[in-house]
């Protein structure tokens, strides 16, 4: 494996495991934890948008064992022990994409995708979303590319190619748009700080 490899997996690093109601059992390997049909982890996601409503896409790295290359959601991973969620995701804004939001819990839900016979991802997965103004800066090691796209035009090319697109994005954007797009529309037309639902 390459140093960027290494950098952008980190396999040793020990995630959450919980059962169907999110109460903790335990630790394992982040690679042990995505062989096979995959042991249930934590997990969270973050949506963040700018004040255009726009939301910031990531395409993960070429490094990455499960679906590189791919389009996904601002920001996804996995919380350490004796760290909070909410924590676990303002520390992963900073290091993948030097941001900084203030982020407002959605949902979880579970969910288990595998990906070619390499691996397969069983989440319980936190959901958050935020507003940013920042300028990101992305980690190398983590992403390829980034881009703001508006809603609407998401929604249109991830039914033109959903092959583009992470699993968990495609479980994750029909609740989004649901649950926060409209609240943030009427909280910034009036000028405030959105709020979520």
């Amino acid at each position: 494996m390459s140093a960027l490899g290494a950098a952008a997996n980190r396999p040793r690093d020990p995630l959450i495991l919980v059962d169907a109601s999110d109460r903790e059992a335990g630790f394992l390997s982040k690679e042990e934890c995505h062989q096979g049909t995959g042991r249930l982890h934590r997990a969270f996601s973050v949506f963040l948008f700018n004040r255009r409503g726009e939301l910031l896409l990531q395409q993960r790295s070429a490094a990455k064992p499960l679906w590189p290359l791919f389009w996904s959601n601002t920001c996804c991973s996995h919380p350490r022990q004796g760290e909070t969620v909410e924590a676990a995701a303002r520390r992963r804004l900073a290091e993948e994409l030097a941001l900084t939001a203030e982020l407002r819990f959605l949902y979880k839900f579970e969910y288990r995708a595998e990906y070619q016979q390499i691996g397969t991802e069983h989440e319980l997965c936190w959901v958050f979303a935020g507003i940013t103004d920042g300028e990101p800066r992305a980690d190398a090691a983590e992403i390829a590319a980034w881009r703001y796209v508006a809603p609407a035009a998401l929604t249109a090319d991830m039914a033109a190619r959903p092959e583009q697109y992470t699993p968990w994005l495609r479980l994750e954007w029909p609740q989004i748009t649901a649950l926060y797009l409209p609240g943030l529309a009427a909280q910034e037309l009036q000028g405030r700080q959105p709020t979520l639902k």
